[in-house]
């Protein structure tokens, strides 16, 4: 496989780190790579099979003799600096919103619809953690007997929010076991033994822009318009590792047995339940996992043709970090990422 020139915005981050080092872990072949802070320069220096790298300030012509360059910063900073590096012919994976709605953006999940990097123009899409989780599970199941709804609501660790996030967990712990009385920064009210149904704004349906985007873009990554998908997504004091019960309708009788069977034998998924030993999928367990947890599988008794879940995953690791890298690996090996410029061909 042909050497890669690679470079990471946000690599100071908690993604961007996981990203470099699953990288490093999967033995991509790099040529070289270049790490940049998403909003200033820093003295920080960062480690990539065994070499210091130094984290260096985006300048306009940075992205020049790349070949892919992996956005890990906020939506705001992938509209500004995608454009740049698609300019000179580089790919772009970003793992922002900025594009994941656009239509002319193929939106990835590699288990579920790999071949829609072929048609990629420069820009490649890294959907939700949420959306990844759900598209890797519905996707088999579809395949046999059609989903006609999806309700479900998310159990999001504070890792989703950045490395802010996890210290603001931990000292708001301490002060409260103190006996103190603490005040929230990174979330609207305090986070430690406590849990928030709201994560990103509030939008004029009632909904959260997190809960439209996990319904939108798990259409869009199943290449279907028609399931309906009501989400509630809540922020837990979790470090890392991102939980969902998920209650599936189908079109016809699917029942839990063959649901199992069938998950069972998808890509990325590992099954773990059994409830008689209170078997089942917890974020603790599922950290720096290549793979989905799937438990807790049912009938949904309110349903005559629904199935009720649980699915676990770690979020930085699996759902950003390595759904990254596995959209460059089979990329290249199928030929739609190449060198600089030869996306152009599209």
């Amino acid at each position: 496989m042909e050497k890669l020139n690679v470079a990471v915005v946000g690599a100071t981050g908690l993604a961007g780190r996981e990203f470099i080092k699953v990288l490093e872990q999967r033995r991509f072949p790099v040529g070289s790579i270049r790490l940049f802070d998403s909003e200033h320069s820093s003295d920080t220096e960062l480690f990539f099979d065994h070499q210091r790298i130094q984290i260096e300030e985006i300048t306009p012509d940075v992205f020049r003799d790349t070949d892919v360059v992996f956005f890990f910063a906020d939506a705001d900073v992938s509209r500004r600096l995608v454009p740049l590096a698609v300019g000179v012919g580089a790919v772009a994976i970003d793992n922002s919103s900025a594009f994941s709605s656009e239509a002319d953006v193929p939106l990835v999940v590699p288990e579920v619809n790999l071949s829609d990097i072929e048609w990629h123009k420069g820009i490649i899409a890294n959907p939700n953690c949420t959306t990844i989780q759900l598209a890797v599970t519905l996707n088999p199941l579809h395949k046999i007997i059609p989903v006609k709804r999806v309700v479900l609501s998310t159990y999001q660790s504070v890792s989703g929010s950045g490395t802010a996030a996890i210290k603001e967990l931990t000292s708001q712990t301490r002060l409260v076991l103190d006996g103190y009385r603490v005040c929230p920064h990174i979330y609207a009210h305090q986070i430690s033994f406590n849990v928030l149904p709201e994560i990103g704004l509030f939008l004029d349906s009632g909904y959260t822009r997190e809960e439209q985007r996990i319904a939108d873009e798990t259409r869009k990554v199943m290449h279907v318009e028609n399931i309906a998908i009501s989400a509630t997504c809540v922020r837990v004091p979790v470090y890392f590792g991102d939980s969902a019960s998920v209650h599936i309708e189908f079109e016809a009788s699917m029942n839990s047995a063959k649901v199992r069977r069938l998950l069972a034998e998808a890509p990325g998924i590992r099954i773990i339940d059994d409830c008689s030993v209170s078997l089942y999928p917890q974020p603790w367990a599922s950290s720096d996992s290549n793979l989905i947890f799937i438990g807790r599988i049912r009938k949904d008794l309110s349903l005559s043709n629904g199935v009720a879940l649980w699915v676990v995953a770690d979020n930085i690791h699996k759902c950003t970090a390595l759904n990254a890298v596995l959209i460059l690996e089979e990329g290249v090996r199928k030929g739609w990422i190449n060198k600089t410029g030869d996306h152009r061909r599209f």
